[in-house]
Order: structure tokens, then sequence, then C-alpha cells
């Protein structure tokens, strides 16, 4: 079945799968630690209240049939496990309708949290992962060699990551056109990298040069991907250096790693394929008609691509088959911070003794550095920044957020870098402030040691205390 199958991309199947298997991986951990704060029975959202009234057709999930705290974190601790199998190469060792299953496992354990995920979950990269894994079910073992269709489906993935990127763009904030978004980008992005600071010092040319880098990748060399070999290989790439050199300009949770992953299935390794049997009839039925349905499935993105209401990170189906990407349409020009602090004076006043919480990843102490996290996910980091951009985006979770900080929640507080507050005596009162932020110079970094200058912009959240306050002991 030559036709059917292409036994040149074995190797290129056996690191896209380890690659894959890695990126499920930091999912599935970011969910395991972070959860209980987030959605977690007494989280700020929790499932429990979520699934009260949305049904299970809108938002298939295990935890619709049944939700504890004890249960999410088996199955996302199993996903881990899972995800460090593949990695290990298990699916290999299994026979070709195990390794499917196999693969199967991670794509519903990740759906469920997803669903039930809510706010936290609204990122588009969910949804890519989720997307790229199911197919991954159906790329087969060493049994088989990997299918055409199913090659060609991930590069009609990376062509809509990236294409639709580029449109969004260009129909946008119009600093895309001029070539001068990436002039504010790396100082307002959500949350900056150790490098980012560099970036953005950068001569405006260069920002120009970045600027019109990007349009070139996105909107010119996806079409190549269908290209002869190795005009392919070479248009993936140079996809996978542009998102490289993302990775150095800031944290974007793992977006561009499983971009990188899906610019590995076009590239094709050199190497002499293995001899296998040609594919079973069950298994490139399947394949033929899961593909002929997700190629159905696809003309809703397409519409919605080609559309000048084009709009980014949408969901067409409740299992994110295949669904609508994009990234900053429109760019910040200042960058706003939501800071929190609290006392323990019994009366606040503007001269209490009001102390900051430190967040691991979102600018704070202007001497602090910005860290690298991605390709792991501080969730509370990322929706501290939509907060600052309008309060509505922090409407659902933000005052559960104050009461559990007032409540010294223990689970709460290890989302944060450092708590200013001893464990056992949280503060009376909690505020929240608004400071605008930008880089320093070259001379203030020299002469100040602080990469960031804020300055106060206006109260967010007036001193607020619990209704009944925690008993001290």
């Amino acid at each position: 079945m030559d036709w059917f199958t292409a036994s040149d991309y074995w190797l290129t199947r056996l690191v896209f799968q380890r690659a894959l298997a890695a990126v499920y991986l930091v999912a599935f951990l970011t969910a395991a630690l972070q959860f209980r704060a987030l959605i977690g029975r007494r989280g700020m959202l929790p499932v429990p209240r979520f699934v009260s009234r949305v049904p299970f057709r809108r938002a298939p999930s295990l935890f619709q049939l049944h939700y504890s705290d004890r249960f999410f974190a088996l199955c996302a601790w199993a996903g881990c496990a899972v995800s460090v199998g593949l990695l290990a190469g298990l699916d290999s060792l299994l026979p070709l309708w195990g390794g499917m299953l196999l693969w199967l496992v991670p794509w519903v354990l990740y759906l469920s949290i997803v669903n039930v995920g809510q706010t936290w979950y609204g990122f588009g990269w969910e949804s890519l992962l989720l997307e790229v894994g199911f197919l991954a079910v159906f790329l087969g073992n060493d049994e088989v060699a990997p299918p055409l269709v199913v090659l060609f489906l991930l590069r009609w993935i990376l062509f809509r990551v990236e294409f639709g990127a580029g449109l969004i763009k260009m129909r946008g904030d119009e600093c895309w056109r001029r070539l001068t978004c990436l002039e504010h980008h790396h100082e307002t992005q959500p949350m900056p990298g150790p490098l980012s600071w560099f970036f953005h010092r950068l001569p405006r040319p260069l920002h120009k040069a970045e600027a019109a880098a990007n349009h070139v990748t996105q909107l010119v060399v996806p079409f190549l991907l269908f290209t002869p070999q190795p005009v392919a290989t070479a248009a993936a790439a140079l996809m996978i250096v542009t998102q490289l050199w993302l990775v150095l300009s800031g944290n974007f949770s793992w977006l561009n790693w499983i971009t990188i992953v899906l610019a590995l299935s076009a590239v094709r390794f050199p190497a002499d394929p293995p001899a296998v049997p040609d594919p079973p009839l069950w298994f490139a039925v399947v394949v033929l008609t899961v593909c002929a349905v997700l190629l159905a499935l696809s003309v809703r993105p397409v519409r919605n691509m080609l559309s000048r209401r084009q709009v980014m990170n949408r969901s067409f189906d409740p299992l994110h088959l295949v669904n609508t990407y994009g990234a900053f349409g429109s760019v910040s020009r200042v960058r706003h911070e939501v800071v929190l602090e609290g006392t323990a004076d019994d009366v606040p006043r503007p001269d209490s003794g009001w102390r900051e919480y430190e967040f691991r990843g979102k600018p704070g102490d202007p001497r602090r550095w910005p860290r690298q996290f991605a390709p792991y996910h501080l969730r509370l980091d990322w929706l501290m920044w939509f907060a600052a951009l309008s309060p509505a985006y922090a409407e659902p979770w933000f005052g559960t957020f104050v009461e559990r900080l007032l409540e010294g929640d223990r689970d709460t507080l290890r989302l944060l870098r450092r708590s200013p507050f001893p464990p056992g005596e949280p503060p009376r009162y909690v505020r929240a402030r608004l400071f605008r932020y930008r880089f320093t110079t070259w001379r203030e970094l020299r002469e100040t040691g602080a990469c960031w200058e804020r300055t106060y912009v206006r109260e967010f959240l007036p001193p607020t205390r619990l209704a009944k306050p925690v008993r001290r002991p």
C-alpha cells in the first residue's frame, strides 16, 4: 500500500511522537500542581459548580461523571505517567491497536481537564495540543509505516496555525502593517523572559526586520509545506528557527514548542526505513475515515480564517478536533500590572505596613529580573496580565482569589513566589493597586540595577477584609 504510507518518514514519526509526549508531560504536570487552587473543590472556579450547570454534550469530560480533588489528581498524575511511557517508547512495544489506545489515553485525560478548566484553560495552545494529540493516535507505531494522510493533516494544522496568526495580525493592529509592533511587544507581552529586556532594547531597524520576517514566515512560508522535498523540510526548519527566536524572547507556555513539534512532522530525516509489512485493512479504514471527518470539520475554521471578522483561538466542536488559532492581533503600547498587598493592621491606612505579594512570573519588584518558565504554564500569572488590561477579565475569579489570600489558603499561596505573611498568620486586609511598568534604559539599569520602572496609576481594589475574620492562634 505505497499510496497509503510514507516509509521515508518513519524517523520523522519517531521524533514527532517523542516530542509530543514531552509536551503532554508538561501540560499534565502543570495541571497536577495547580488545579486545587484554580478549579478544585475550593478553587477560584470550582469544577463541581461548573459541571452542575454545563451539560456533558457541551463539555465532554470524565469529571462530568465524577469529581473529587483526589480523582482529578489521579487523572493528572496518570497523564504524567502515560506521557513518560510514551516518551520512553512504550507504544512501540505494544501491538498496533495497543499503541493507538495508549496514545488515546492522554488525549481523553487532557480533554477532560480542558473542558472543565474554564477561564484558566481558555488558551489556544490547549486546543492545539488536543488537535495534534488526536491525530497522533492514528500515526501508528513500529508495526506500520506512517500514514501519508495523517502526515498531511499535521502539516494542515501547522499551516492553519501560522497562516491564521499572520492574517489576524494583518487585519488587526496597524502597527503590524507599519512594522512597528515589536517596538512595544517585548515590553508589554503577557510574561517577559530573561532576555526580553534586551530584545526590547534592540535598534528600531531590527524591530522592523523582526516584524517583516514574521510576516514572511506566517504568510508565505506555510504554502511551501505542501511542496516536494527538500523544500518542505526547509520551510519547516525556517518555522522552527522562528519559534526558537520566540522562545528566547518571552514565556509563551508550550505554544512555541507544540508548533515546533508540528513542524518536525514535515521534516524528512535522512535514514534508511526499516522493512515493515503493509498496514492491516482495519487500520487503513479507520485512518481514512477519521481523516475524512477531520477534513470535513475543517470547513468552519477555514471560513473563519478567510473572514474579515476572523476570531482567534476558538474551538468549533466540544472535542477540540479542529480549531482556529492566532495570537497578538493587537499589541499593547503600555504595560499595566496589578500589585496585591496585605496588612496586618486592624484599621487600614495609607501609611499602614502594606506588604507586597510576589508572583512567580509576572513583573513585581522592579529589581527582580524575569525568569524563564515556559513551557511550564503559570496560569494565575497569565490571568493577572489580562486583569490589568481590563477588570472584566478578572471578574469571575479575582474576588475569590483575594478571599483565599485573606484566609491564608495553602494551595493558593503555592501559586505565588512568596507570601509576605508567615504561615497561619494571614493579613487583615488585602488591596490591589494598578501600576504602569516600563523597561528601564541602559543608563537606568546601570545606575539602579532595576530592569523595571513602575509608576502608580490608580486603585484596582480598595482595602478588603473577610466578613468573618480568620481566628488567629
